[in-house]
C-alpha cells in the first residue's frame, strides 16, 4: 500500500532535486533544444523545488522521498517518480493528490503539459482521465525566465467542492 502524500521537509529537497534532475534528463533531455537542456542543472532543480513551497507534496521516508507532485495555478505542474517506485501505484497516488489539491483550490478544469515523445507519461495521463487537447507551444519555467516548448496539453475536469 502506498503511503499518503505529505508535505516536503528541508531534508527532502536535496534527494528530490536529484530525483527530478535524473528523471527529467531520462524523459526529456534528448527531445528539447540544447539551450533548455543547458539550463536544467541540478542546482536549477533544487532552486525550483524550493520556490514551489507548499505547492509540492511527496511520498516516501523523510530524507528519502520516492516521488513528488507539484501544482501551480490551474496546472498539475510536475510529477516525477523514482525508477524503483514505478509500477507501484505511487504515481497514481501523487496524481490523485495533485488533482484533489487543485479541486480544493477551486480549479474546475486543470491542465498539464507532456512532451509528445514521452509516450509512457502520455498513456499514464490518458488512463487517469486526462484528455489530450493536442500539441501547443507553451512556456516552461527556467532560471532565465520562460522558455517556449511544444508539448501535449492534457486537460481534466475536476470535482470542485462547493
Amino acid at each position: 500500500m502506498t503511503p499518503p502524500p505529505r508535505q516536503v521537509t528541508p531534508q527532502d529537497i536535496k534527494p528530490l532535486a536529484e530525483l527530478w534532475w535524473a528523471g527529467w534528463h531520462e524523459a526529456h533531455a534528448e527531445y528539447v533544444p540544447a539551450e533548455l537542456k543547458a539550463q536544467r542543472t541540478l542546482v536549477s532543480f533544487r532552486n525550483r523545488l524550493e520556490s514551489l513551497g507548499d505547492l509540492i507534496r511527496t511520498v516516501g521516508p523523510v530524507g528519502a522521498p520516492l516521488g513528488f507532485c507539484a501544482i501551480k495555478n490551474d496546472e498539475l505542474n510536475q510529477l516525477f517518480v523514482a525508477p524503483i517506485a514505478r509500477g507501484t501505484g505511487l504515481a497514481g497516488a501523487l496524481l490523485a493528490d495533485g488533482e484533489q489539491r487543485l479541486a480544493s483550490a477551486g480549479v474546475k478544469r486543470a491542465h498539464l503539459l507532456c512532451l509528445p515523445e514521452n509516450e509512457g507519461a502520455a498513456r499514464f495521463y490518458a488512463r487517469h482521465g486526462w484528455e489530450d487537447m493536442g500539441v501547443r507551444t507553451d512556456a516552461v519555467d527556467t532560471e532565465n525566465g520562460p522558455f517556449p516548448i511544444d508539448a501535449i496539453c492534457f486537460e481534466k475536469s475536476l470535482n470542485v467542492a462547493s
